[in-house]
């Protein structure tokens, strides 16, 4: 299933996009429309809370919403405006540094490939949906880059979790942009500041769950700006999959369900490039991941 934040006439819910993605379910109207009862909460990260009795209660609503078409309760895509599937995470969200080889050589040659994860985080407030739009933050930075990458979200609460158990604390998969003001980053010798600006975590268009993906490292990625492909690659390149990725942040940190793991970008930033190739306003930058979707954002002034 694919789970989504979205609004329809000034409310917020959250839903199930059909297959196709051309439909919409607003899971708490089906679900009183079938059986006058209200078990859904109204944000997704209180679904994801509530683990497998969400999944179960979801897989009745849509299968009974499916045989019983209703408008109020299932919309075209077109009438709704998705949000960002977790508007306002809990947290900070993990990021994870130079995990293609690819990139960390673009940005300082083999050196720059780490032995150990490289961990930083950016704050809620950076989080903003599909065809949202990234602020230019023009008098603070002249440097805006795009970073395609997956992201994977946390289905249930763990500390020391095992590499060989890892996967089964994931409910599921999304797409995140980890839109960087280069200038600061280098300016501070650190990574929070300029991957920290307002705007700068565009995430969607929806959380897949784990069952529709096979296998996250070994899925397709793509970054194009205005039509251009700038980014190509698979997570089969990571550094450090996503099993260690998770075993090595829970270490001693608890995940909790809702927290957010963005996984790294491949080579062929704007950064990157000879001379640097910069967003700039009216930018449109797109980033594909096999078996997720397409998410689009646009550089404003």
């Amino acid at each position: 299933m694919k789970f989504v934040t979205a609004e329809h006439h000034g409310e917020m819910f959250v839903g199930v996009a059909e297959q196709d993605g051309g439909k919409i379910i607003h899971l708490r109207l089906a679900e009183q429309a079938m059986d006058q009862r209200a078990t859904i909460p109204s944000s997704l990260l209180e679904c994801i809370k509530q683990g497998d009795s969400f999944l179960r209660r979801t897989e009745e609503i849509v299968a009974w919403a499916k045989e019983n078409r209703g408008a109020q309760y299932v919309y075209d895509l077109a009438d709704v405006r998705l949000l960002a599937p977790i508007p306002r995470p809990a947290k900070n969200i993990f990021c994870i540094g130079k995990n293609y080889a690819d990139h960390a050589m673009e940005l300082g040659g083999k050196s720059h490939i780490p032995e150990h994860l490289i961990v930083f985080s950016k704050v809620p407030t950076t989080v903003i949906g599909h065809e949202e739009t990234i602020l230019r933050h023009a008098g603070v930075t002249d440097e805006v880059d795009y970073e395609g990458e997956l992201a994977v979200v946390i289905g249930k609460q763990g500390r020391a979790i095992r590499k060989e158990e890892a996967l089964d604390y994931v409910f599921g998969y999304t797409i995140i942009n980890d839109v960087t003001a280069r200038d600061l980053q280098e300016r501070h010798e650190q990574y929070f500041l300029g991957k920290g600006l307002d705007t700068f975590c565009p995430m969607g268009p929806w959380i897949v769950h784990r069952s529709l993906i096979e296998n996250p490292n070994k899925l397709q990625i793509e970054t194009r700006v205005n039509g251009e492909v700038r980014q190509k690659a698979n997570t089969e390149q990571f550094i450090f999959n996503i099993e260690t990725i998770i075993e090595t942040i829970s270490r001693g940190i608890t995940l909790e369900p809702g927290d957010i793991i963005a996984t790294g970008t491949p080579a062929g930033v704007g950064k990157g490039m000879k001379p640097p190739r910069f967003l700039q306003a009216g930018d449109v930058v797109e980033i594909t991941v096999e078996g997720i979707g397409t998410l689009r954002n646009t550089v404003g002034e």
